[in-house]
């Protein structure tokens, strides 16, 4: 029990040491002030008998305090999350070691605790930032507590303590999470339309979360945008409705010709050929027609996602020159392709830059005057001419332009030229091929890259598309 003498000195000023011997001790000097008084012990043995029992107090209560000093001074450094593993006790008293033993338990019991919970909060972190929609949690006033990685994408990192109808420009959106908040319903669903920062259809699911639940939380919204959806609905709508009117007079056609053959024309070889032929073009221009629906439903499909990767545009026009060579051959026209030096590479999609390209082309080769020259031409331009419908890039562009020495196109259908199915009536009454589409299909790609396009028409000069892009998204 002596063993803790030598660390006496160590003891805090505040130990209050000396006040419990007191206090153990007066009520003894009582009675030995109360014996001298009626002399039945003299003052001397008195003093004695006082000061042999405050050593024992002394003895009895210095490895307690002692002991209990060590204790709180252990459980202050793991309360404080200091390592303690290395902290060397001596503990004599079975009080002592039994609270350190409690500690130490409850301390394991929680750490346990804690590391099962931050786990499981790690976890579930995780599949809210996994999930597409934005979730946002919300206090009694409002205020957003936590939101998952789709939310904080959309309405920006600092979203959380911001409060919530500074989200939507929607009454609405905000009267349905008040009633939420007030607790005068549970749950609200509603769709409602936003203008910034783009023009949006969004369904939002607002519901009480239940009293148990951690934290301040007391509501969790989560919203779906319908635009995309809506979109894709309106484009199998606009194809299924394009497609058939289109085709319907091929097929008539082809209908009409498969009748012929089973009855009249049945033994008539001549005919049956002539015939043949006509279906094979119908068939042909079905097929192209399903195709460049499909381009550009894709197209339309990928408007908002703008493009990552990097295009040689000198090297995709190189593949267009060489790729449509053997069809200029046949026309006894020439393509001839003019570079300004050190060109950029751009941003854009590859594949939809050289199918602009490759259309304008082809385009120039079915509609140039026979024997004469298609020009490709690229070159910088300082900026992406303005649109008057749609938000162009801004910065350096690179100009492509394809020229052929056709006939003059009226600024009437200049204006028309990239409407969905339409074809002038001269190319029609030469019974030359086409869809209508391919300069829709331009117009699309052109709007995903935030680029322009321009045409130009004379007598002598023929006709120019400029295709212009930014060097930069």
């Amino acid at each position: 029990m002596f063993k803790f003498g030598k660390k006496f000195l160590d003891f805090e000023k505040n130990n209050r040491f000396i006040q419990r011997v007191l206090f153990l001790s007066i009520p003894t000097a009582f009675i030995f002030i109360l014996l001298v008084a009626v002399d039945l012990m003299s003052m001397v043995m008195a003093i004695v008998s006082f000061t042999s029992i405050i050593i024992f107090n002394i003895i009895l209560l210095f490895p307690i305090t002692f002991e209990m000093q060590q204790v709180k001074k252990y459980i202050e450094n793991l309360a404080s999350g200091q390592n303690v593993e290395d902290y060397n006790m001596k503990l004599s008293e079975k009080d002592s070691q039994a609270i350190v033993e409690a500690v130490n338990a409850m301390h394991s019991f929680w750490a346990q605790k804690n590391d099962i919970l931050e786990a499981q909060t790690i976890s579930d972190t995780a599949v809210l930032d996994s999930l597409p929609d934005p979730i946002m949690m919300i206090d009694r006033s409002g205020n957003i507590l936590g939101a998952n990685l789709s939310a904080r994408t959309l309405f920006g990192k600092n979203i959380t303590n911001k409060n919530v109808d500074k989200l939507f420009n929607s009454n609405n959106f905000i009267e349905a999470v008040n009633r939420v908040l007030k607790k005068e319903s549970t749950s609200e669903n509603l769709i409602f339309y936003v203008k910034q920062p783009k023009s949006q259809k969004l369904y939002a699911h607002i519901k009480q979360l239940p009293w148990l639940s951690k934290g301040r939380a007391v509501a969790v919204i989560s919203i779906y945008d319908m635009t995309k959806a809506l979109k894709i609905e309106k484009m199998q709508s606009d194809f299924v409705a394009n497609a058939s009117h289109e085709l319907r007079t091929p097929l008539a056609i082809i209908s009409g010709f498969i009748e012929t053959l089973q009855t009249s024309a049945h033994d008539d070889e001549k005919a049956r050929d002539h015939f043949l032929a006509i279906m094979k073009d119908q068939a042909e221009y079905m097929s192209a027609l399903i195709e460049n629906l499909l381009s550009l439903s894709r197209i339309e499909l990928n408007q908002d996602q703008r493009p990552s990767e990097k295009a040689d545009v000198e090297k995709l026009i190189d593949e267009v020159k060489l790729a449509l060579d053997h069809k200029a051959q046949e026309r006894e026209m020439n393509i001839v392709v003019e570079k300004e030096a050190h060109l950029p590479e751009i941003t854009a999609d590859k594949a939809q830059v050289k199918q602009i390209i490759q259309n304008l082309t082809d385009n120039a080769l079915k509609y140039g005057t026979a024997k004469t020259d298609i020009t490709i031409s690229v070159h910088r331009a300082n900026h992406v001419p303005p649109s008057k419908s749609y938000k162009v890039a801004e910065g350096e562009a690179l100009a492509i332009s394809v020229n052929n020495k056709g006939h003059k196109i009226s600024p009437e259908d200049l204006a028309r030229l990239t409407e969905r199915f339409f074809r002038l009536q001269e190319h029609k009454d030469l019974n030359i091929k086409g869809t209508g589409l391919g300069l829709s299909i331009a117009k699309q790609i052109i709007l995903r890259h935030r680029g322009n396009l321009t045409v130009s028409s004379t007598t002598y000069q023929g006709t120019t598309f400029t295709i212009y892009l930014p060097v930069e998204q």
